[in-house]
């Protein structure tokens, strides 16, 4: 007969939507944030984002060659990786620590583990989280010097900053210590940080974009922003303070991380139900490390952390096949 099926192993969907598509939103969505962290922090910031970038292109191109493995080259997920990874450093750090999180990012929890699709957590969050143990000091230098009279070198070199300067303490860590922080400074991203994280606004906006292509949901981000607003209001000692609670928002890493790092397609549950238990968990586990916690972030343990119980999230929550029931184990 020559009219039998051709059937094949699943998935059976298809879609023109592609990796590279994918990626090529996420790096769209993260230009406004980028620009502002270049226009905040000057060339230095420019700086590490093209290290970081270069490094993790290299390092998976070397990778694939040494390895005998197919090279994808345009499918943007080394790009990401190396721009996410910049966002969540701070423009001062030296360049070849930068160099060193790019090739950890993609050679330790991409490549060894298989490649894309294969990696148990975030790569660039991971790379952030290692750096930060090893070099706690460089992470955390978020002090800029004021400069009186800034010409127009000082400003492509250390960006609008330095005409008003910062302390080494970041909003979140005044939100933290109780003291009132300007919301709209907050909002705009006019303060310390790391590179991608000041400018709410910027952050707000690639996530529209990512929202409006569909490459995203709402569920992940929602439920762990609330989650942690819900939690730091009970807990974090200063009831509903709108100030405090906008402050927890609004500063640090959080929209950063739950908007473009959280909703990782790899390591983040794929149903409804699991998407949202695994935002209920990012803002419980961030809400510990900033109330209970000695330190003032979180954001990347709570998700590094959040990607190791994504396969219990997915086995729990996956549906049953219609017909079946979910087999019960029996206690001896």
């Amino acid at each position: 007969m020559n009219d039998l099926y051709n059937v094949s192993a699943a998935p059976h969907a298809r879609s023109p939507i592609t990796t590279r598509n994918i990626m090529q939103d996420v790096v769209i969505a993260l230009i406004p944030a980028s620009l502002f962290g270049i226009f905040n922090f000057g060339l230095r910031a420019l700086l590490v984002i093209l290290t970081t970038i270069l490094a993790s292109v290299v390092t998976e191109y070397v990778y694939c060659r040494l390895m005998k493995k197919k090279v994808n080259p345009g499918d943007y997920s080394d790009v990401v990786t190396g721009l996410l990874l910049a966002l969540n450093l701070p423009a001062s750090i030296p360049l070849w620590m930068a160099v060193i999180g790019g090739v950890f990012a993609i050679l330790i929890v991409k490549m060894l583990y298989g490649g894309l699709g294969q990696n148990f957590m975030n790569p660039a969050l991971a790379a952030r989280v290692f750096l930060v143990i090893s070099f706690p000091a460089q992470m955390s230098a978020f002090a800029v010097e004021k400069i009186s009279s800034p010409g127009v070198f000082d400003f492509i070199n250390h960006g609008a900053i330095v005409l008003d300067g910062v302390t080494g303490a970041t909003p979140l860590a005044d939100v933290k210590a109780g003291a009132t922080v300007d919301l709209l400074q907050l909002f705009v991203g006019y303060h310390g940080g790391t590179i991608g994280e000041t400018s709410a606004l910027a952050l707000l906006l690639g996530a529209g974009y990512l929202l409006y292509r569909r490459v995203i949901s709402l569920k992940i981000p929602l439920s762990y922003i609330l989650t942690l607003v819900v939690f730091t209001a009970i807990f974090g000692g200063q009831g509903f303070n709108v100030n405090y609670l906008l402050g927890q928002v609004l500063g640090g890493g959080l929209i950063l991380g739950a908007f473009y790092m959280a909703t990782d397609y790899v390591t983040s549950p794929t149903t409804g139900k699991g998407k949202i238990v695994f935002g209920i968990f990012l803002g419980l586990l961030t809400g510990l490390f900033r109330v209970i916690g000695s330190g003032v972030e979180g954001v990347s343990y709570a998700i590094v952390i959040g990607n190791m119980i994504v396969p219990i999230i997915d086995r729990v929550t996956f549906p049953v096949s219609f017909g079946k029931e979910r087999v019960k184990v029996e206690k001896e």
